[in-house]
């Protein structure tokens, strides 16, 4: 028998990809050890009830190996920071690596809303989301601004989201 969506159990962590903090404060996890200047990533952690948080840098190989170990604990992965431009920004390419599924709909919103807010600069913007093993992976903006926006969209769609990647619909 089919769970029904509002039935599924939905376990949320996050992860803040950060060089320059990484570099302050070195590898960190747990709910309770959000470092106080991540407002990113302490946001992240509050409005979806995350039951894990990690910090790591900017670093393909750590990120990849991040998700994957937290994609055995949790349901849904949100990540904040590396999605910019920069070739030092690699976040987007090492989930890119993981993922089976794109979930293309998740950046082209966030980039239209964030036009509405910021204008043309919107075009830079890489926010990006997929499934992997059942998982959905979320990566967000560094910035506030747009972990708001993006937990905006993430929110009202987790439960729906994690019935269809488990194949409950």
């Amino acid at each position: 028998m089919k769970e029904h969506e509002a039935d599924v159990e939905v376990k949320v962590g996050a992860v803040t990809i950060s060089t320059s903090r990484w570099k302050r404060f070195g590898d960190v996890s747990g709910v309770d050890n959000v470092p106080e200047d991540d407002e990113s990533g302490r946001l992240i952690v509050e409005e979806l009830n995350c039951v894990e948080y990690r910090l790591i840098p900017d670093d393909r190989s750590k990120i990849i190996s991040t998700l994957m170990e937290l994609m055995r604990e949790v349901d849904v992965v949100v990540t904040t920071g590396g999605t910019g431009i920069s070739p030092k920004d690699v976040t987007i390419e090492a989930v890119r690596m993981i993922v089976e599924k794109e979930i293309d709909g998740f950046g082209e919103i966030f980039r239209r809303l964030s036009y509405d807010e910021i204008g043309v600069s919107a075009i830079l913007t890489r926010a990006f989301a997929g499934v992997s093993q059942g998982k959905i992976i979320f990566c967000l903006p560094g910035s506030k601004r747009a972990v708001e926006l993006g937990l905006k969209l993430i929110k009202p769609l987790l439960r729906h989201a994690v019935s269809h990647a488990r194949g409950l619909r």
